[in-house]
């Protein structure tokens, strides 16, 4: 069960390890994941209460300030979120295809909690970092109505500092896009 969960980003692999020391040191946070990702920066996930997850972010954030490149941390994470984000479980395929892309991780995790939040959406697709330069890409599904809402306040969200790379809304994606995403 995940009360909360903080995603933070580092600029380099050793300082990437080092903060993830840190913070499982600071505060009463378990590691949920914590490896290298493109190009050359260093991720991890940690989950806890939200006070034990707040503090060791805030703790990484100030001794590392230079080498953070996103952080972010979520109370109440919507379930569908921490399904997609581990890949185990995906929607159908079928309705409209909403794909929104940001500049990193922890920007595309919180992004696509306020998609699934704002309207019925479903997730069908959460990748982070590995194999995208970085960068942090969610599809989801539903009527084009509700998947254009959701992908209009993940990517107000991801605007906000700068962390947009793209987004998309497709009302009837052709049946071969579907074979192929």
């Amino acid at each position: 069960m995940f009360h909360a969960i903080g995603v933070i980003e580092l600029k380099n692999v050793p300082k990437g390890v080092e903060a993830t020391d840190d913070a499982l040191k600071s505060a009463g946070v378990t590691l949920v994941s914590a490896h290298p990702s493109c190009p050359g920066k260093y991720e991890m996930i940690l989950t806890g209460s939200i006070s034990d997850v707040t503090a060791a972010t805030q703790h990484v954030l100030s001794k590392f300030d230079g080498y953070v490149i996103d952080s972010s941390v979520m109370g109440r994470i919507d379930e569908s979120v921490i399904s997609a984000l581990f890949g185990t479980e995906k929607s159908e395929k079928k309705g409209s295809l909403g794909i929104l892309e940001t500049f990193s991780a922890a920007t595309c995790i919180k992004a696509a909690d306020i998609a699934v939040k704002t309207a019925k959406v479903e997730i069908y697709d959460l990748r982070v970092s590995r194999g995208l330069g970085g960068k942090g890409v969610f599809l989801i599904t539903g009527d084009v109505g509700d998947v254009t809402a959701a992908i209009e306040a993940g990517a107000n969200y991801a605007k906000r500092d700068g962390m947009l790379s793209a987004l998309s809304v497709i009302p009837a994606p052709h049946a071969e896009l579907w074979d192929q995403i």
